[in-house]
């Protein structure tokens, strides 16, 4: 079973849009076999787990003592398997390299760091190409001024994928899946 980590900002409440997209997101991920992985803790992060919960499907949460006392919670109830780091830098690590595919959803700074990390490793080789899909035009518009940029080779961009429905994200990672097969 593949392990998909959903990274995505703990802000939006469950009447938002953007929850609604990653209960969504989760539960297609969730209804395709997928395993989901998040930070474990409110907002996107809860959307998608509660999604992939109802679709009966394995939600772990990566949570950490640091934002466990900042915030005076734990995780959400729809994780089935708790992780807990000492450390934000711990819990990053275990969503990025123990993760076989990435679904960004709008976050803030957090976020925008899960994103740029993976994108970093991946870029450098110290961890494999993986699927990075960024959902909806909030990554495209958040991205834009990168993407004309000196800076950063053209060639980077194809390591990013982007998707604006649920489906979209699902037929995306399957049809990674499918050329990885292919390929042996």
């Amino acid at each position: 079973m593949k392990t998909i980590s959903v990274f995505g900002s703990s802000l939006p409440h469950p009447h938002e849009a953007d929850y609604i997209a990653a209960y969504d997101v989760g539960r297609a991920l969730g209804e395709a076999g997928f395993c989901v992985m998040t930070g474990g803790y409110a907002g996107v992060m809860e959307g998608a787990s509660k999604g992939a919960a109802e679709a009966n499907a394995l939600v772990i949460g990566v949570t950490t003592v640091q934002i466990d006392i900042i915030r005076n919670h734990g995780c959400n109830q729809w994780v089935k398997n708790e992780i807990k780091y000492p450390t934000l830098r711990e819990r990053l690590l275990h969503l990025v390299t123990e993760a076989d595919a990435y679904v960004v959803m709008p976050g803030g700074v957090g976020t925008l760091n899960e994103l740029i990390t993976v994108w970093e490793l991946m870029r450098i080789g110290d961890i494999h190409v993986r699927p990075l899909i960024c959902y909806g035009a909030y990554w495209r518009d958040t991205l834009a001024a990168l993407k004309q940029s000196p800076y950063v080779m053209p060639h980077y961009w194809d390591m990013l994928e982007f998707a604006d429905t649920p489906q979209e994200v699902v037929t995306k990672l399957q049809n990674h899946i499918n050329k990885e097969s292919e390929n042996g």
